[in-house]
């Protein structure tokens, strides 16, 4: 009897050649760590309940029947014992994703499913398939003396092997072969163009010049590609070109330790775009993956390539969020976890690595160590306010910094001056602002940036937070790149998203205190280019008498305001350090705040529980469709015609503000008054303003309730 697998409705594909496909794809992708064992036996067993009568007749009757065909694997290995019954966790959740290992009364988890759930005579399948050895121990112990964490890790990583593999081997099967992949160049390749590329700024030797020190810092990390794999920090500067460097380093240690690939994890999407296009610039389009909420590829026959890329970050150049990068390690939905195989053997770098999730900070930097330890990879913590993160780090971790020279270079491109004047009142910031002709003044709320902003509003004053809408936001971005150009009045009133990815250049710099990071990157605003005196550069940090603290950034500023008391110069690398050791020691437990690190106790792994609990962005959030321009309300009449789409909703993000939707919210008060109304039952938490009077085009989205920002990525 031939037992079918698939069907495309030209030919069929054997149970036995879908197994062994998805065995040996299984295993080419475990190899890269050192399993290709495990990754074959998995890949081998995952589909035996196929080999049931009645999915027999599922599949070549097509009939709607429900079969699980996904126990009949997970029960085998629990009945094996031993290594095998691990594997129990992957092929149990290849379809509906990894499971907690629960009790036999709940009928999600595993072991209810390979004790208690009844499941279809699948013994045929010995046959025609042999049961593979397991030839290797699932992890060898080295600088971590508790198992459990790091073998969750490890199945995670062979559930991502198979769910690929099994997809491929499917794919491959039903378009006929006919499938529109493309990994892109080889980093070898990569390598050359990047080295085409810096050519010319190698020749500079001139050290006491600012390109000269970034052709400095550009070598160094050059030269030190060369090095072993390991944990690394390229600690530089604002102004040092660290994104070129960061790249040059990962390319070069890409090629001498035949790594596939480059990862560039980045807090924020403005970052993500602006970095993106320069390596797209650099490296050619088809090598660069940009992954995060703001892109959709879906749509367009030529981003086809790009689309099924970002499924299982097939690219040599990785561009994507925090969010998605650590919620897809700590996922258990198959979707997500696809792409994990990818991120062994590559190298990662963190830009912004003072932005990794302080609540998940713990479980993350256990995360982190098992990429190196265990999977092959590098890693770059990469910024110039770097975190204290060697205490959470395994015992003996040694990091290697890549900044040529770190100290001198901090003091070489020092750009401003600082200065501390404490606790003023509203009238008195707003008093000084008004005799300013070219500053930029970051506050810690939306309602605090409106409220001062409409005290000086005039002729060179602008506003930015992100109660404005993306399209908003770059219509003002333009003109006050236009004043700062033509040297007219330029004075801006603004919540923290100028911080990063913003290439501004203001005289002077107003900074309600917030964390030390958060003042050193409001600071890198201030003579940016270098043109002006450094005595006559300002950045003015300062509080706000009865100032309500958002909740958010309660514990930074209090630190903040400690370690001010202490160092004279805010941006020194020893301040930095100093800020961030009394922050993690200020947080305590509070770095695995919902303990996801006891979820994972062998043999007992709770991942579908920490998939839904590990949440970066945890607050309930509404957006609101600002329909005031003629494209926007075209926009909103084709979404009510003709219904939502991916290419509608990713059009529509541009008019859109993003609002916490909590009791006693901004979003409440717009709902209860009328102000704002559900677009469509079919998307959850999308609103359109029913009233333009309460969007200004200076401020946005008005607020009605002083509540704290949040970045969202």
């Amino acid at each position: 009897m031939k037992y079918i697998a698939h069907i495309n409705g030209v030919s069929e594909q054997s149970v036995k050649d879908h197994l062994i496909g998805t065995a040996r794809l299984t295993a080419q992708f475990a190899d890269k760590f050192g399993k290709a064992d495990w990754g074959y036996c998995c890949g081998l067993l995952h589909d035996i309940g196929k080999y049931s009568k009645q999915f027999q007749n599922k599949i070549i009757n097509n009939t709607d029947d429900k079969v699980d065909h996904s126990t009949a694997g997970a029960k085998l290995c629990m009945e094996l014992g031993g290594y095998y019954q691990l594997l129990s966790y992957c092929i149990a959740g290849h379809h509906a994703g990894l499971p907690d290992y629960g009790n036999t009364v709940i009928h999600s988890s595993l072991r209810y499913r390979c004790e208690k759930k009844k499941i279809y005579d699948y013994s045929s399948y010995k046959y025609e398939i042999e049961i593979p050895e397991l030839k290797t121990d699932p992890i060898i112990l080295q600088n971590l003396s508790d198992a459990d964490f790091p073998l969750s890790v490890f199945l995670r990583m062979i559930y991502s092997c198979l769910v690929d593999a099994d997809f491929l081997d499917t794919e491959y099967f039903m378009k006929n072969g006919d499938v529109n992949r493309n990994s892109g160049e080889n980093v070898k390749i990569l390598l050359s163009k990047l080295e085409t590329h810096i050519s010319r700024w190698l020749k500079n030797d001139n050290t006491e010049s600012i390109n000269g020190r970034r052709t400095e810092i550009l070598k160094h990390c050059l030269n030190e590609g060369q090095n072993e794999k390991g944990y690394f920090r390229l600690t530089v500067p604002t102004g040092g070109g660290k994104t070129i460097a960061s790249l040059a380093f990962a390319l070069k240690h890409a090629v001498e330790n035949d790594m596939d690939r480059v990862i560039y994890v980045i807090p924020y999407t403005s970052i993500i775009e602006q970095n993106a296009q320069v390596f797209r610039d650099i490296l050619g389009e088809q090598n660069v993956l940009e992954n995060h909420c703001n892109v959709d590829y879906d749509g367009r026959e030529d981003f086809e390539p790009m689309q099924l890329a970002s499924e299982n970050w097939d690219k040599p150049i990785v561009v994507t969020t925090n969010v998605q990068f650590f919620e897809s390690l700590f996922s258990n939905k198959s979707s997500k976890c696809r792409k994990l195989h990818n991120i062994a053997n590559s190298v990662i770098i963190f830009d912004e690595a003072q932005m990794l999730p302080t609540d998940y900070l713990k479980p993350c930097i256990y995360m982190i160590s098992e990429l190196v330890i265990r999977y092959r990879s590098s890693i770059v913590l990469c910024t110039a306010t770097q975190p204290a993160l060697g205490s959470l780090f395994p015992e003996n971790t040694q990091f290697m910094e890549l900044c040529p020279r770190m100290h001198e270079q901090f003091g070489y491109f020092k750009r401003v001056k600082y200065n501390n004047i404490g606790t003023i009142s509203r009238d008195k910031l707003t008093s000084m602002l008004k005799d300013e002709d070219c500053a930029l003044c970051i506050v810690n709320t939306k309602r605090m940036a409106q409220d001062i902003y409409m005290e000086l509003c005039g002729i060179g004053v602008f506003h930015l937070s992100t109660n404005m809408y993306p399209l908003h936001r770059k219509i003002v971005l333009k003109k006050i790149r236009k004043c700062l150009q033509n040297g007219e009045k330029c004075v801006v009133v603004s919540t923290s998203l100028v911080e990063a990815g913003v290439d501004l250049d203001f005289k002077h710099v107003y900074r309600q205190i917030a964390g030390i990071d958060s003042i050193i990157q409001a600071a890198g605003r201030c003579n940016r280019e270098g043109k002006r005196n450094q005595a006559e550069s300002i950045v003015n940090i300062f509080d706000i008498e009865n100032c309500r603290i958002p909740l958010n950034q309660k514990q930074q500023i209090e630190v903040a305001k400690s370690v001010l008391c202490d160092y004279e110069i805010v941006d020194s690398p020893e301040c930095i350090s100093d800020y961030f050791k009394r922050l993690y020691h200020f947080r305590g437990d509070g770095l695995d705040k919902k303990k996801i690190l006891g979820e994972f106790v062998h043999p007992e792994y709770n991942y579908a529980k920490v998939g839904k609990e590990f949440k970066i962005i945890e607050q309930d959030m509404a957006t609101i469709f600002v329909g005031n321009t003629d494209e926007a309300k075209e926009l909103m009449d084709e979404i009510k015609l003709k219904g939502i789409s991916k290419e509608r909703m990713r059009k529509a993000g541009q008019f859109c503000v993003q609002v916490y939707c909590g009791e006693k919210s901004e979003f409440q008060k717009l709902y209860d008054a009328g102000i704002i109304r559900l677009v469509s039952d079919d998307v959850r938490d999308f609103y359109e303003l029913t009233s333009m009077e309460y969007y200004s085009e200076e401020c946005g989205l008005v607020c009605l309730v002083d509540e704290g920002d949040a970045i969202f990525l």
